[in-house]
């Protein structure tokens, strides 16, 4: 069972197998979200003082508020993606979208229907599971989309077709994040060097960057690492400190991905 923490990103998703009959799940301070994950079955639900009963298929998802506790009975063993969200990220893309976040509330769902909180789910799975670190940009920017998408709101703000970052905003996030690339960057730091919300970074840097914000810091410190090595003054696992990666194979994997070379193939062309 979960336990009271989602760790630094105030998000978390696991893959939980549950076994056929009657499954309880206590009221926690997170709104939850449980994905059904592969061949159907016959399930029933109480929750909010409301009884559910259904043929529950694949992408089929339960959106509970936190707060509300809940039983669950299913007919045959299942696979349930499940997803905790901190609602101070649901707040905070409230506010990124100009709304009152008293004026907004999480209501519970039962068999909704969303292609793109199943798309988000999945992502971040992958990334909560993989060895290395999560990248807190992603998975930052993938919170913020699961909290619109919870909320109801526009999935993106109301910006003109053709607005981009102003030079000025262009060239403060360039110099704060070449200087900053050994720190741990958040959407927030990046958005308060530009003066705009989170929201509105994430679309004018992608429309002016061509690529989302994550994907670019990550290319910034292969960039970095690349220049380092080739100088040859520290060893590999410095320079992946020194460049902001997590360790040596979290360098050498962002770093094979994107150039197609190890860092000891770089390191070899300085002989």
């Amino acid at each position: 069972m979960l336990d009271h923490d989602l760790g630094p990103f105030g998000i978390k998703a696991e893959r939980w197998n549950i076994a056929a009959g009657l499954t309880y799940i206590p009221a926690t301070p997170f709104h939850r979200l449980g994905i059904h994950i592969g061949a159907p079955v016959n399930a029933s639900c109480r929750c909010d003082g409301r009884q559910h009963r259904r043929l529950q298929a694949h992408g089929d998802i339960d959106i509970v508020p936190s707060g509300l506790d809940g039983e669950w009975e299913d007919d045959a063993d299942c696979t349930i993606l499940r997803l905790w969200i901190s609602p101070a990220i649901v707040r905070s893309a409230a506010k990124d979208l100009e709304i009152d976040p008293d004026s907004i509330a999480v209501s519970p769902r039962f068999q909704h229907r969303d292609p793109g909180i199943e798309h988000i789910a999945l992502a971040l799975e992958t990334q909560m599971r993989t060895e290395e670190p999560a990248d807190r940009l992603f998975v930052e920017s993938l919170g913020k989309a699961l909290a619109v998408r919870l909320i109801g709101g526009p999935l993106r703000p109301t910006i003109a077709a053709r607005q981009k970052l102003s030079s000025s905003q262009r060239r403060r996030l360039i110099e704060f994040i070449d200087s900053n690339l050994d720190r741990d960057l958040s959407l927030a730091q990046l958005a308060e060097v530009a003066a705009i919300s989170v929201s509105h970074l994430k679309v004018l840097f992608r429309r002016s960057f061509g690529m989302p914000v994550h994907q670019y810091v990550i290319r910034r410190r292969v960039e970095h690492a690349r220049s380092l090595l080739a100088i040859g003054e520290l060893s590999i696992s410095q320079v992946a400190l020194a460049a902001g990666f997590a360790h040596q194979s979290h360098m050498a994997q962002a770093m094979k991905r994107i150039l197609g070379v190890t860092p000891a193939g770089i390191s070899r062309l300085r002989q």
